[in-house]
């Protein structure tokens, strides 16, 4: 039988691989993505399921990061109007908080600026007159609260409108279908994959690898000489909490290590995250460590004394890939990094790390790359102007 063909065959069903078949589809080539058990399964069921720009970014500089990401979350709100909406978020300053109020309204300020000065990305101070309709918030030793808007999503739900609109654009799906192996040519790439214990294969001009944390695992079985990012995996766990909050979104500064934190309401309960933990196990078997989720109920505790008795009612864990190096996880870049296998007409991409907020620009990214390796198509659509639809 001969082997099926395709413009693009790519590697994992999480929002980066979602996006990149959504955005070849749009382009004309045909395409084909192999997940191994379900869509947004992995890390994009698990993140803090919001859509922003990255406020805490402009700490590290990342001016562009926080500008693209603000444009992408514009886009979103326009198209996917069903699955991501706009939400107050607040943010406390105490006394013995790190960051000053001062150095808050200039992040915010700038914030502001990167995203256009739109009427989504003002902020306000909350009036002292308020802060007792702030679901409780803890008041003693609080300085100031500063109010803006960003949004919220079902990450998971996000990822498989994505997908869907993919498929209506021709590209084809096969879930659960575990990528085995790939040879790599001149001309083409041959991938084995696997579909209820039987091998097949097919035939693409480029292989993505959006695997996610199993990037290099992927990698790994495209033989020896494939070039691959050092990485860390950094866990981050969140908590649900029973209980539910009114106002918002809270962004918390731990009084431990000062670390951001988020209380969020999230499908009748309350959510807490993230950590930051080092992770070096399987990626298949991440969960919550229990010092995590003590770690977020104190913060939660500690801000919220009205929720005292609040218990833990659930807890999920998910990977973030960051590039390897010294110091805290916190401080590290969250710039997305894009490794072929050539430096000129690429059968194979890797991508290493994204944020669910940019899914769509990074696709963009991996497609330019890999221009000089796929035959011209007939665009179908851009983008930029396509619903999504839960």
């Amino acid at each position: 039988m001969t082997d099926r063909r395709f413009d693009v065959v790519v590697v994992g069903g999480g929002i980066n691989g979602s996006g990149v078949a959504q955005a070849a589809a749009a382009a004309g080539h045909s395409v084909l993505l192999l997940e191994k058990s379900s869509l947004g399964e992995g890390t994009s069921s698990r993140s803090s399921k919001l859509i922003h720009g990255g406020l805490r970014y402009l700490e590290s500089y990342e001016f562009s990061m926080v500008r693209e990401s603000l444009a992408e979350r514009a886009l979103l709100l326009r198209n996917a109007p069903d699955l991501v909406r706009l939400v107050d978020f607040h943010i406390p300053v105490y006394r013995e908080t790190r960051r000053p109020p001062w150095l808050v309204r200039l992040g915010l300020s700038l914030y502001a600026v990167l995203g256009g000065l739109s009427a989504e990305t003002r902020f306000q101070t909350v009036p002292r007159s308020s802060w007792d309709t702030l679901d409780g918030l803890q008041t003693n030793n609080l300085l100031k609260v500063f109010k803006y808007r960003d949004a919220q999503t079902d990450d998971r739900a996000l990822t498989k409108a994505v997908m869907s609109s993919a498929v209506s654009l021709g590209a084809e799906l096969a879930c659960p279908a575990e990528f085995v192996a790939a040879e790599i040519t001149e001309n083409a790439v041959a991938v084995t994959y696997e579909i209820s214990g039987q091998q097949q294969s097919c035939q693409a001009r480029v292989l993505v690898n959006a695997a996610g944390p199993w990037v290099n695992h992927v990698a790994d079985r495209l033989g020896s000489g494939m070039p691959q990012q050092e990485i860390e995996l950094v866990q981050g766990s969140h908590i649900e909490l029973n209980g539910s909050l009114q106002r918002g979104i809270y962004y918390m500064e731990s009084r431990r290590d000062g670390r951001a934190v988020f209380v969020m309401p999230w499908r009748d309960r309350i959510a807490v995250g993230t950590t930051e933990t080092r992770f070096k196990g399987d990626p298949d078997h991440v969960v919550p460590l229990r010092s995590e989720k003590r770690y977020l109920l104190e913060v939660f505790r500690n801000h919220f004394p009205a929720y005292r008795n609040a218990h833990i009612e659930a807890a999920w864990a998910g990977l973030r890939v960051l590039p390897a190096g010294k110091g805290h996880a916190f401080h590290r870049s969250r710039e997305t990094i894009l490794v072929t296998d050539r430096p000129d007409k690429p059968r194979v991409l890797s991508i290493y790390g994204g944020k669910l907020t940019t899914y769509r620009s990074t696709a963009l990214k991996v497609l330019k790359q890999l221009e000089g390796s796929l035959p011209p198509g007939t665009a179908l659509a851009d983008t930029a102007e396509l619903p999504l639809k839960p």
